[in-house]
């Protein structure tokens, strides 16, 4: 009888069910649980076991190497990352993914940029929030080969469809004319839908440097600036300390 329903929990896709039933039932007649007892502790497993897989999955598909926690984040470095402390604290509830903001980081080398927006990204992913850890040019070259293969719409649709998108140095290299509209079409095509995290070493008035002048720079600069939370990263490099 065990064997029928073990394979019954299997053709229903319900392989945590099929996997623990013999030790929830030997667990049930120890322990003298109701039949309603029973059911709830094998789906109690099943939902558990679910909710880690697709941890385990958004993590992978992230594209993170690392998991950064803000506790490893030192505060004490310099007085803009003390004043700022509560707001970065805050924006690690994730609620801006879900009132569809973005986050900017503005600030020299070192200072911090990209180990926040891991942290954030990480963060996401044990939530269960599809995301991308990305650096620009590599966003830039992945979109330039696709429309040379045409399977352009794919791989835009993959940018703009994570849930948050995580774009990391903007700034160290200029992303030239194609560079730049396809950088304006993943922005424009997320813009008010979903998040994004950008870190830079430029200033938005530098922007026009990045970008193939002004006028890409303004469109991509307004939509990013439209709802988002601005972080200076002020200081010297907390790599040379």
């Amino acid at each position: 009888m065990m064997e029928t329903v073990i394979d019954k929990f299997k053709s229903l896709r319900l392989k945590n069910c099929a996997l623990n039933l013999p030790a929830v039932l030997e667990q049930s007649a120890q322990k003298n649980l109701t039949p309603l007892q029973v059911i709830d502790r094998l789906l109690e497993i099943e939902i558990e076991n679910r909710k880690k897989a697709r941890i385990d999955l958004r993590f992978k598909q992230s594209k993170l190497e690392e998991k950064p926690t803000i506790d490893q984040f030192d505060f004490v470095h310099h007085e803009s990352r003390q004043k700022q402390k509560i707001r970065i604290l805050n924006l690690l509830d994730l609620g801006f993914i879900q009132e569809k903001k973005d986050i900017i980081l503005i600030g020299n080398p070192g200072t911090g940029k990209t180990f926040l927006s891991k942290c954030f990204a990480y963060a996401a992913t044990q939530n269960g929030i599809k995301t991308l850890f990305t650096t620009a040019m590599d966003m830039i070259n992945q979109l330039v080969a696709a429309e040379n293969d045409h399977t352009m719409l794919k791989k835009l649709q993959f940018y703009q469809s994570q849930e948050l998108l995580v774009c990391d140095e903007i700034g160290y290299l200029p992303l030239g004319r194609q560079g730049s509209n396809l950088f304006f079409q993943v922005i424009s095509g997320r813009h008010g839908k979903r998040s994004t995290i950008i870190t830079t070493n430029l200033p938005f008035a530098r922007w026009g440097d990045i970008f193939d002048g002004t006028t890409v720079a303004t469109a991509i600069a307004d939509r990013l600036v439209y709802n988002s939370e601005i972080l200076i990263m002020e200081g010297d490099s907390y790599r040379k300390r």
